[in-house]
């Protein structure tokens, strides 16, 4: 009786661990996967998950309201992947925070804009009219430098480009009012300011058509979009991710002209 006690016991023991295998094997192969708002969301789940979920991953999306938490949340391993940013901000971001993360590949980036509701040309701008650009260090900087390219303020040469603010503007002949807000409020202040620069994913996600801007950056390196993972999962999930970026299906819905990543900015680098 004992000794059959003892035998059931066993199998009992065996059994739970068996599960409880089973239930970290699927658990692991869970991804959750952070965005923004805007067109990154629906570009993971139509380009990038259906090759993830092929090598068995089963994809959850959750979207965040700001340019911080999907960050934190991804080092917290809250999340397992992000996408909403470029690498300019994810260098700066981790690098101020002290996160083990990094990029593992860039994707197809719509570029910031100079949008407006008020004005057609610039030639209709009024002196002291007021334009709204993202409050966070990098993108002020580079909203400061669209400004620049497109003829409306002067920059000091001097200035490290990643790290311009309003105060280092030397020429300004319509004396802008350069006004600083949180980056997804930008397209939202449009009914009340002349100008604002507004990043792709934002204007998108508002319903700008990007064709109607009066001005549109020309993307270089750093501020083309990446897929952010931890550094702990860059020899598997890393790998997986890069081999489905490398695929056709990937391409085919990229590539697809009756869709709207058609438009985007494309790499023509990766960093794997």
């Amino acid at each position: 009786m004992f000794k059959k006690l003892i035998t059931a016991t066993i199998a009992i023991f065996s059994t739970m661990l068996l599960l409880t295998g089973c239930g970290e094997a699927k658990k692991e192969n869970q991804l959750t996967v952070g965005v923004a708002a805007g067109p990154y969301g629906d570009m993971f789940k139509q380009a990038i998950a259906p090759g993830l979920e092929k090598k068995g991953y089963k994809i959850e999306i959750r979207e965040f309201s700001d340019y911080v938490q999907p960050n934190l949340a991804l080092a917290n391993k809250d999340i397992d992947i992000n996408l909403f940013q470029h690498l300019s901000y994810l260098e700066n971001f981790k690098q101020a925070r002290n996160l083990d993360i990094l990029a593992v590949g860039f994707v197809p980036t719509a570029g910031a804009g100079i949008f407006s509701n008020k004005i057609t040309d610039f030639s209709q701008l009024k002196k002291g009219d007021q334009v709204t650009i993202s409050n966070d260090v990098t993108n002020e900087a580079r909203a400061l430098r669209i400004l620049q390219a497109a003829g409306l303020i002067k920059l000091d040469p001097a200035v490290d480009k990643n790290n311009l603010t309003p105060k280092n503007i030397i020429e300004n002949p319509y004396e802008l009012e350069i006004v600083p807000i949180e980056a997804p409020q930008t397209p939202r202040s449009l009914d009340n300011v002349v100008l604002s620069v507004v990043n792709g994913n934002y204007a998108i996600g508002a319903g700008l058509d990007l064709s109607k801007a009066l001005y549109t950056e020309v993307l270089d390196k750093d501020h083309k979009n990446v897929i952010a993972i931890r550094t702990e999962s860059k020899d598997t999930l890393g790998k997986d991710i890069i081999d489905v970026l490398k695929s056709d299906e990937y391409l085919q819905v990229i590539e697809d002209k009756n869709g709207i990543f058609y438009t985007f900015q494309k790499p023509d680098y990766q960093l794997f």
